[in-house]
């Protein structure tokens, strides 16, 4: 892909991301993610990834398009009152049960750069009176959020989209509170792409393509001034990566990881 210009890849994942909604569900992060699927069916992706069946169940219908490939709530450890940031926000699943963690007196903000997926998302917080929930428009490397005002920043397979990371995690961390926390599901690369596969922007909107070494990552991380930084590879995850691109053995060169930092205090 370092042929392509960023905004291309920005506008290509954006209408990737757009048919998604406008087709009310997905089939994972994959190529083929713009094929309507039942959503029962993102039910039981969510549920392959790490949620509970009781998470699953308690957002509203339609918020769960089956996109994601881990579970940022399992980490985050998230507390009543504290104000949490979900990065590339979708339609709304992981900020809903984000809200339930943090109660009324918190507050959960979306950011997603997708208007149909944001039209979405806010349309499924008034169906599910989530009052305190808030959906913005922009980019994950330009945060529509004031510095220093969130406690939890939380992404489920979004980072990996980015064609210039450093500057999510540079962002990301003008944001936080000190003291404030990372907690992200996101693809690694764990042995070189081969070119073929670095050039497919359907590998790239399929979350592949554009994902990065755990060990770049965390070179990320560090240079953006985080600490405590945990990257811990899900070597089982490739067996739901395989059905993102059957056939391609994209398996072979990525799995899921969660990703944990901290803004030092």
């Amino acid at each position: 892909m370092h042929d392509v210009k960023h905004d291309e890849i920005r506008q290509a994942v954006r209408e990737s991301y757009g048919a998604v909604a406008r087709a009310d569900s997905g089939c994972g992060c994959g190529p083929a993610c713009c094929t309507p699927a039942e959503l029962p069916a993102a039910d039981i992706l969510s549920r392959g990834i790490g949620y509970s069946e009781s998470e699953v169940g308690a957002v509203p219908e339609g918020a769960n398009l089956g996109l994601g490939c881990g579970n940022p709530q399992a980490i985050a450890a998230l507390k009543p009152g504290e104000t949490v940031l979900d990065l590339g926000s979708g339609a709304g699943f992981d900020c809903f049960l984000a809200a339930r963690q943090v109660g009324d007196s918190g507050l959960v903000i979306g950011v997603d750069m997708t208007p149909d997926m944001l039209s979405k998302a806010r349309a499924n917080a008034a169906k599910g009176g989530y009052a305190n929930t808030e959906f913005r428009l922009g980019e994950i490397e330009h945060l529509p959020v004031a510095d220093a005002t969130v406690d939890v920043i939380i992404s489920n397979c979004v980072i990996n989209l980015s064609p210039d990371k450093a500057q999510v995690f540079r962002d990301a961390f003008r944001v936080l509170k000190c003291g404030g926390r990372l907690a992200i599901s996101d693809i690694v690369i764990t042995a070189p792409l081969p070119e073929e596969a670095r050039r497919d922007l359907a590998l790239y909107t399929g979350c592949i393509a554009g994902a990065a070494a755990a060990e770049e990552i965390e070179q990320m991380l560090a240079a953006a001034g985080f600490a405590d930084i945990r990257i811990e590879a899900k070597d089982a995850s490739r067996e739901f990566i395989r059905q993102w691109a059957p056939g391609r053995g994209v398996e072979d060169y990525v799995c899921s990881a969660s990703i944990e930092a901290v803004k030092p205090g």
